[in-house]
């Protein structure tokens, strides 16, 4: 399991709207974001009045906030940039040029979010770029001719980036496909056997809940799926919408550090040490800092969502000394 999780997660408002069709852009100079907060606002509200026109003032603010920094806590940022690409195919290349200059650590950023776009014709946009990212040629050459992984194809079982990653997309978009693949983890959080998978279960059983709690449509969306699933995803999944309806999702988080603390009693000598247990411990205790999060409740969620801060105190409870 690589490093530290944490689940970017950004709630989405309770009374969503069909996602908008793209518009043509019209001002050369998208308006700029001041703060970390009207930028994560912004993202929130995306899909309910998309404003592609200031994609790349949010690709300069995500680099002033330092929030892609840590390329593997950025999954939420990539996801939402690639929706934004992908569901603007034909001022894609316009906005993505509208980006640069941008550090070569920044450019991680974008090449993920066109390969991740699923646009029909990503490989040839990504190519018209490689002149301008020179220092990002092993990567750009491994989506290009060495076959690595686009967002329908990222194994969900890796760890939480993948979760993230659709998550962004569906916010950027609105879309039944990110979601219906953080559905298909669901079978994890059942798991007895891998604390690995059993964690990024929990976190897609969280995660939709606390979203679906404040999106009437994908709860209408997970509704509409809960058919289709077979019964080790339809059993938690009739749980996550039971839990969005009433408004009972400290059950789920409860559920989860039970399921995971019994593992860890009973798992494999691996498990029972105190740095292993750091990295999944702390993981789902994230989920109640993030997920808590909705933009309405700034006080609650930012400083979780950018820095990670609240999780990283929270581990020091778990480890031997109790937090004494």
């Amino acid at each position: 399991m690589r490093g530290v999780w944490m689940s970017a997660i950004i709630a989405v408002m309770s009374a969503a709207l069909p996602t908008a069709s793209a518009k043509p852009i019209k001002d050369a100079v998208p308006t700029r974001f001041v703060k970390s907060e009207s930028l994560l606002q912004w993202i929130n509200g995306y899909r309910l009045n998309p404003e592609p026109k200031r994609f790349p003032a949010a690709i300069k603010a995500m680099q002033t906030f330092g929030v892609t920094k840590d390329m593997d806590q950025a999954g939420v940022y990539i996801g939402f940039a690639a929706g934004v690409l992908g569901s603007n195919p034909d001022d894609a290349e316009k906005l993505i040029a509208a980006c640069f200059p941008l550090p070569p650590e920044d450019q991680v950023l974008l090449i993920k979010a066109i390969a991740y776009s699923g646009l029909s014709d990503w490989k040839a946009l990504l190519t018209s770029f490689v002149e301008r990212m020179p220092a990002r040629k092993v990567l750009i050459d491994k989506f290009l001719f060495a076959n690595k992984p686009v967002l329908a194809d990222l194994p969900m079982g890796d760890d939480s980036t993948a979760i993230d990653i659709n998550w962004g997309y569906y916010f950027a978009t609105g879309s039944e496909a990110p979601v219906r693949r953080i559905v298909g983890a669901l079978a994890w959080s059942l798991d007895k056997n891998e604390i690995e998978k059993l964690t990024i279960g929990a976190m897609a059983k969280w995660t939709l809940a606390q979203n679906a709690s404040r999106d009437s449509d994908l709860l209408l969306m997970l509704k509409t799926i809960a058919p289709d699933e077979k019964n080790a995803v339809r059993v938690p999944l009739i749980e996550v919408i039971e839990a969005a309806e009433t408004l009972e999702l400290a059950k789920i988080r409860k559920q989860a550090m039970a399921s995971i603390e019994e593992l860890r009693a009973k798992g494999p000598e691996k498990v029972r040490t105190y740095n292993w247990w750091g990295q999944a411990g702390q993981t789902v205790l994230a989920l109640g800092c993030v997920a808590a999060g909705a933009l309405g409740q700034v006080q609650f969620g930012i400083p979780c969502v950018v820095g990670g801060a609240a999780s990283t105190a929270a581990l020091k409870y778990l480890g031997p000394s109790g937090g004494q």
